[in-house]
C-alpha cells in the first residue's frame, strides 16, 4: 500500500512493510463482522504497519442484517470501495453496490454507520488525512514539482539516494 508523504518526508529512508494475511490483526466488533486493520486502528484494534501520516485501510466483511458505525476522523478524506455485495451507508442510506466506491464528503462528520441487508458484503474503507501539498505523479513516484520526479527518476536509474536497493529488492513472502 504506497502512502504519499509529506515534503519534508518524501526523502526518508524507505520503510517497506510485508504481512502475510494470518499477520493481519481483525476486530470483530459483533458477530457476523470482521475487521482487518491493515491500517490505522478500528474497534480497540491496532494495525501492525506504521504510516507516517494519519492513515486508515480496513477490509469489511459483513454478514447480511448487520449495521457497523465507524468512527474517521473529521479531518480525514477517503472513500469505501465495495468488493461484494451491496451495503448501505450512512443515515440516508446509500447504497453501495459491488466494484462502485462511495465517497466521504467533509462535513465535519466523525463517523459513519454501515448497514447489510438481504446479502453479506465485503469492502474496503481507505481514508487519510490530505497533506494539501501539490501532486505530481508519474509511474510508481509521486512528489511535488515536475523538477523532483525527473530528479527521481534520475535517482532511480543511477541506483541513488534511497534507491540503492531497488534493482535487486524481491519479497520474502512472494511465490
Amino acid at each position: 500500500m504506497p502512502i504519499n508523504l509529506p515534503k519534508e518526508h518524501k526523502m526518508c529512508e524507505p520503510q517497506y512493510q510485508e504481512l502475510l494475511d494470518k499477520e493481519i490483526p481483525r476486530a470483530t466488533p459483533e458477530e457476523g463482522v470482521t475487521v482487518k486493520v491493515i491500517a490505522g486502528k478500528s474497534h480497540g484494534v491496532n494495525s501492525k504497519v506504521y504510516t507516517r501520516t494519519p492513515t486508515m485501510y480496513l477490509d469489511f466483511k459483513m454478514d447480511k442484517n448487520k449495521t457497523v458505525e465507524r468512527s474517521i476522523p473529521s479531518t480525514h478524506t477517503g472513500f469505501i470501495y465495495m468488493l461484494k455485495g451491496s451495503a448501505y451507508i450512512g443515515d440516508e442510506e446509500f447504497e453501495g453496490k459491488a466494484h462502485h466506491t462511495l465517497t466521504f464528503s467533509e462535513d465535519g462528520a466523525e463517523a459513519i454507520k454501515i448497514t447489510t441487508k438481504d446479502e453479506d458484503a465485503h469492502f474496503v474503507v481507505i481514508a487519510g488525512e490530505p497533506l494539501k501539498e501539490p501532486i505530481v505523479q508519474h509511474g510508481p513516484f509521486v512528489m511535488n514539482t515536475k523538477e523532483e520526479i525527473s530528479k527521481t527518476f534520475i535517482d532511480y536509474q543511477f541506483a541513488i539516494n534511497g534507491f540503492e536497493r531497488a534493482h535487486r529488492w524481491r519479497s520474502s513472502i512472494a511465490n
